[in-house]
């Protein structure tokens, strides 16, 4: 059975280009791994592949929303390090439930028998809307992970987060892994100071620091991994993916989160600054 991880964090924070480069460590290691992007933008497996491949509303529409009609390979493309790949996609702008989408995905993947051919799913999931379609990753997986920044929006969408996979840890196997920080930049202020706290504060840690740095934004337009990137600094941005790809291949320890009121959190973030 598969190590079956859902990541996710406020909507912008960085989430595929960190699932792609988590994905594509794990897969150096010798891993074999599918990486679903559950967001209609369908570009979550962009780093990986290089380009935006077709999704899978895009194939139901094919053939009439016959599931049954949809193959494997349909919808599975592989990328770099053999990292195989998925999208779910999702309905025009202003129109249909994204969420909804994510629920067939899910649907899919038993039917292709997928959640026994992989040695890890990373679903990276949109923002941070948990209703039931994109919080239905985390009926299947181990882990929750969450992306978050040392600002108060994303550690209020963090300890929403949390909220919903403690709820979902009362049914299904899902626990919390931690807390990825990105964009950290000790230097100009950016660091983990507010982060820190929140994460021991809700039973979690920070496994992982991805730097600030102009490698990681070059390496998006490009349709790149960091690992397929050069210039100054590739070291010291693909050592964290390096080290958490072993982390979390390694039975990580885990928790339930005890997530924070809504209010509270404004007064607590507030004190820590």
């Amino acid at each position: 059975m598969s190590l079956i991880l859902a990541v996710y964090g406020k909507g912008g924070i960085g989430k595929s280009t960190t699932s792609a480069n988590l994905s594509a460590a794990m897969a150096l290691k010798g891993a074999k791994v599918l990486q679903i992007g559950c967001d209609p933008k369908h570009d979550s497996t962009f780093p990986l592949t290089g380009t935006l491949q077709p999704t899978v509303i895009d194939i139901l529409d094919e053939v009439e929303f016959h599931i049954e009609d949809v193959m494997q390979e349909d919808v599975v493309l592989t990328g770099f390090a053999g990292v195989d790949t998925l999208e779910s996609g999702g309905p025009p702008a202003g129109s249909g439930c994204g969420g909804y989408v994510v629920g067939e995905t899910v649907k899919l993947l038993k039917e292709f028998g997928l959640y026994h051919k992989y040695d890890v799913i990373v679903f990276d999931v949109l923002g941070d809307v948990v209703c039931g379609g994109f919080s239905a990753p985390l009926n299947y997986a181990d882990f929750g992970l969450i992306i978050a920044c040392n600002d108060f929006d994303s550690i209020f969408a963090a300890n929403r987060l949390c909220l919903a996979i403690s709820q979902k840890s009362q049914r299904h196997k899902v626990k919390m892994a931690g807390i990825i920080a990105n964009r950290v930049d000790y230097e100009n202020g950016g660091g983990t100071n507010l982060l820190e706290p929140f994460a021991e504060n809700v039973g979690t840690s920070v496994i992982g620091r991805v730097p600030y740095h102009d490698l990681i934004r070059r390496s998006r337009l490009a349709g790149k991994t960091l690992f397929e990137m050069e210039g100054e600094g590739k070291e010291e941005c693909v050592k964290p993916f390096e080290d958490m790809a072993e982390y979390m291949l390694n039975q990580p320890p885990s928790s339930v989160p005890t997530p924070y009121n809504d209010r509270d959190i404004f007064e607590v973030i507030g004190g820590w600054r």
